[in-house]
């Protein structure tokens, strides 16, 4: 099983979490590298938690279903829970956002294109639209009176 951990400076902002409804669903997008080759796809893959395919061979599906190229196996990975909101905290430990269950395939990299959303911390204020691929993000809360931000974000995938 694998964890993506977010850590992050958010500043105003709080439950910051990809935008993952059924009707619009979140594509998480990974490098992904196969585990008995060690052969790492050369592009970014896709995928959400709502799609299931089938597993060839197999009488299961998974969210992800990918065949090597260069060894020829087939391997599939399933996200196992809803994301997990991020909570602002002074000490910007990192926090899961999801769990994956991989067969056969390990995720090396993440990358957070796609909407994001928080909310503001004594406002409540929604926050849509979030792009998080500069690795940062800047706006201003209207209720608040002032300047939110979300800096210093970091991404790990860690075993569970």
């Amino acid at each position: 099983m694998l964890s993506l951990i977010l850590s992050a400076e958010l500043s105003g902002v709080t439950d910051l979490r990809p935008k993952d409804t059924e009707d619009e669903p979140y594509f998480f997008t990974f490098k992904v590298q196969c585990t008995s080759c060690r052969e790492t796809h050369p592009n970014w893959v896709s995928f959400n938690r709502f799609e299931q395919h089938e597993i060839p061979g197999s009488r299961g599906e998974a969210n992800f279903v990918w065949k090597c190229k260069l060894c020829q196996r087939t391997h599939s990975a399933s996200i196992l829970t809803s994301p997990k909101a991020y909570e602002a905290d002074d000490k910007r430990k990192g926090q899961k956002i999801i769990d994956i269950e991989c067969r056969g395939l390990e995720f090396t990299e993440f990358k957070p294109d796609g909407d994001w959303e928080a909310k503001g911390i004594e406002s409540s204020t929604p926050f849509t639209g979030i792009d998080l691929l500069e690795g940062e993000w800047y706006d201003y809360d209207e209720k608040a009176g002032d300047e939110v931000a979300i800096k210093e974000i970091s991404w790990e995938l860690g075993r569970a």
